[in-house]
């Protein structure tokens, strides 16, 4: 098939066949369409779009692109999560050992950071000795086992969504429904979850900026995994500041242990909780929403999620000690307050710009090759809707070259708005997607 018609054709906004898409996905699996190709093609659908049909066949193509994982040995319904991605969002590392403290099977197959948003991957690789990459008889073992383990895809599962997903990162073609859907369905689908849970953001650090695009995201993927047979639940929450308090690999790690253990608690508990109790109800563990957010608590006062972080964390090599020690995780040389410009209500924040400072930092990627620094990143000091006094820290960057300081801390100012008077906070859930329809907060 010709590559290049198969560009033009999408160009001029016609539909493409399946046997068109089988051959972009298989040509991105095997390396035989060129990167530029494909990168041709991506930036052409980002422009076109994609329908329905196209869209699940693409999922499809990807899912069959190489192997797919069978979790039929595991008792219970494998349940799964997913996020289209946040800054400060460590949903992952709170509600996958709390879900698995209470009773969930939890196969989870995540990804690194992708544009200025974070990655599962890169903030367990910041755990002292902790592996993500492990073979398929290894992930079912560890999942029988304790009831969890989060691992990054082998070169066998989705090589075509793998192929694509580096390429969209370095080619601005992150942010486009149909792509978005298909890569993360297709890994989903492909890692043999039962059932799967999905957190679409909305808002100034999401990939999706208005709610309107964000649902649209949502059901997109709630009617591919119908038309597949595999239920799909999805809340859009939102992305109008970090999630968490913390951004960056280690201080994310840190955050969840504190939500863990009790010290610490806000947004991010309160999304986890919200998705958790909706990972119960899909493993047939919960009664409903309210029931599985009852159970998820209980896990949580009680250090079960905590001690089955720490199981976790050992059943993949790393130092579970620093579940009791966080001082264990790796440590920045530098820590530098910014201070606010003036006294006011903080009134809104561009949170993908807080993302791509912690990028600029080292504790995101710019292209492919580049190493994470584990130990970077910043704390926020200040939260959407509180008082701030001039010269007060809105948020202390961690930091091993000082030399970014003065330049950072400019842009974390321009980042964050802070008015006279107190504004109306957004809301932290917008709505709930399931095959059913759209149900709104």
């Amino acid at each position: 098939m010709n590559m290049v018609d198969v560009i033009l054709k999408k160009k001029e906004g016609g539909a493409l066949s399946t046997e068109e898409i089988r051959a972009f996905a298989r040509g991105a699996a095997d390396g035989s369409v060129p990167d530029y190709q494909l990168a041709a093609l991506l930036m052409a659908i980002c422009f076109r779009g994609m329908d329905a049909r196209e869209t699940t066949d693409l999922t499809m193509e990807m899912m069959r692109s190489g192997s797919v994982v069978d979790l039929s040995s595991i008792d219970g319904v494998c349940v799964d999560k997913h996020s289209t991605g946040g800054v400060g969002d460590t949903t992952t590392l709170v509600l996958v050992p709390l879900a698995a403290a209470c009773g969930a099977k939890v196969a989870k197959i995540s990804g690194r950071g992708l544009g200025h948003t974070g990655g599962t991957l890169d903030k367990l690789e910041s755990i002292p000795g902790c592996s993500v990459e492990e073979s398929e008889e290894a992930f079912i073992r560890q999942v029988k086992e304790i009831g969890c383990a989060v691992i990054g895809q082998s070169r066998d599962l989705c090589p075509a969504d793998k192929a694509l997903y580096a390429l969209r990162d370095v080619t601005g073609t992150v942010g486009c429904v149909p792509l978005i859907a298909s890569s993360i369905v297709s890994k989903k689908l492909a890692s043999g979850a039962g059932a799967i849970v999905l957190d679409v953001k909305t808002g100034s650090g999401a990939l999706m900026r208005t709610l309107e695009e964000s649902i649209a995201l949502a059901r997109a993927m709630v009617d591919i995994g119908a038309q597949a047979g595999r239920p799909i639940l999805a809340l859009v929450t939102g992305m109008d500041q970090p999630l968490g308090t913390h951004v960056g690999n280690a201080l994310e790690v840190k955050e969840a242990i504190d939500i863990l253990a009790g010290r610490a608690g806000g947004d991010l508990l309160t999304v986890s909780l919200e998705l958790g109790g909706r990972m119960l109800v899909a493993a047939g563990l919960a009664r409903d929403v309210a029931d599985g957010k009852a159970r998820m608590t209980a896990a949580l006062e009680s250090g079960a999620g905590l001690r089955k972080l720490a199981e976790m964390i050992a059943a993949q090599g790393g130092d579970a000690r620093v579940c009791e020690d966080v001082s264990r995780l790796p440590q920045a040389k530098h820590l530098i307050d910014v201070p606010a410009p003036q006294s006011g209500y903080v009134s809104a924040m561009d949170t993908t710009a807080i993302g791509y400072i912690a990028q600029d930092m080292g504790a995101g990627r710019k292209r492919k090759t580049d190493v994470i620094d584990p130990a970077v990143g910043l704390v926020m000091r200040a939260r959407l809707g509180e008082r701030v006094e001039a010269g007060q820290p809105l948020c202390t960057l961690h930091l091993n070259d000082a030399s970014q300081a003065e330049a950072l801390a400019a842009r974390m100012r321009s980042a964050v708005t802070i008015a006279k008077e107190r504004a109306a906070l957004p809301p932290l859930v917008y709505a709930a997607v399931s095959p059913e329809g759209v149900e709104r907060a």
